[in-house]
């Protein structure tokens, strides 16, 4: 099982890069960098790649709507030549919120444009000379749509690998589906290993009844808070402000992914409880209605035996790699949460 950690720079960008080195010598085997609307996350993984040595770097995620395909291929094998084969491609498709708040693009069909996109990032690395016909891509732009100039091209450069591992960031069951289908990785978010047979089982059998066995197994990379003690149990209530944004704040009702996986669980109540009183603004009110349970068996946070327990949950429901955030005050005590966390899943 491969230990993660996404890039938490709260106290400083550089300052936590100049950290990873450490966190590389203590386990750390790859780590994720996400773009949301802040600071773009191509530059900032550049900078990575240049002070690290065998760290593993995954954008988490790029957005599929705020970069043409061409240029998601060609950012991800620049990626890879200055990483010397080190990039993990990480996509989705974000939310209507920031994709046309934010970026003034239409939010459509993101299943459609995840598959094509795909395909196209792999056709630029294998260097063919680029022509694509889609429904939502074409490529060179049909003379009607354009000057009619566009010419078939391919990548100048000879990338690294001709196929770069992508992993895609889905929950809903159609995007699972082609997630398990086509993409090397699957980035859930809220993975409770006790329920992911139920909710995703027939999505990861249907895609993987169709993928191409050249892919391999899937890596499945789910997430989880950590803390290692028997004195560390009210740090879950860390997570309860975080969770009670996406299940209530994160879209808009009937257009929120997050919400429709905490009913997924069996939260029904709860989600529709949370959601009301987070549009409201009543943002307290509702963070204290996240089910105890799940912020429970989403982490890991509590004794060397919870936690040893709770990763043998994560390895027996398929989990991969696991994408950890470790909970203590100081650069030390995180250092030594990565060094046992190592250790348990050895």
């Amino acid at each position: 099982m491969r230990i993660g950690m996404a890039l938490n720079y709260s106290g400083g960008f550089k300052e936590t890069v100049a950290e990873l080195a450490d966190y590389e010598r203590a386990g750390l085997d790859i780590v994720f960098v996400a773009e949301a609307y802040s600071f773009d996350a191509v530059s900032q993984m550049g900078y990575i790649a240049a002070k690290t040595d065998r760290l593993e770097i995954a954008s988490g995620i790029l957005p599929i709507y705020s970069r043409t395909p061409t240029l998601l291929a060609m950012t991800a094998a620049g990626l890879d030549y200055v990483s010397d084969g080190r990039f993990t491609l990480g996509l989705g498709a974000s939310g209507p919120q920031v994709i046309e708040g934010f970026h003034g693009v239409p939010y459509t069909a993101p299943l459609g444009r995840t598959r094509e996109v795909i395909d196209i990032c792999r056709q630029v690395w294998r260097r063919e000379k680029l022509t694509y016909s889609g429904k939502h891509y074409t490529l060179p732009l049909p003379p009607e749509q354009g000057t009619g100039l566009g010419k078939a091209l391919k990548i100048i450069n000879h990338p690294v690998r001709p196929r770069i591992p992508i992993v895609v960031a889905a929950i809903g069951p159609k995007n699972v589906e082609l997630t398990a289908e086509v993409a090397e990785g699957w980035e859930p978010i809220f993975y409770v290993p006790e329920k992911a047979a139920e909710v995703w089982g027939p999505s990861l059998a249907a895609g993987a009844a169709r993928r191409d066995p050249s892919l391999g197994p899937l890596d499945t990379i789910a997430q989880a808070a950590l803390a290692i003690g028997d004195d560390v149990q009210g740090l879950l209530e860390l997570g309860r402000g975080m969770a009670a944004l996406y299940i209530g704040g994160m879209g808009a009702k009937g257009r929120n992914f997050y919400n429709e996986l905490a009913r997924r669980y069996g939260y029904e109540k709860e989600a529709e409880q949370i959601q009301d009183l987070y549009l409201e603004g009543k943002k307290q009110e509702a963070a204290a209605l996240v089910p105890q349970e799940l912020l429970e068996k989403m982490s890991l946070i509590g004794s060397e035996g919870f936690v040893r327990d709770r990763i043998q949950a994560l390895r027996e429901s398929g989990v991969t790699t696991l994408n950890v955030t470790p909970l203590a005050n100081t650069h030390e005590e995180r250092l030594r949460l990565m060094e046992k966390v190592k250790d348990l899943t050895a």
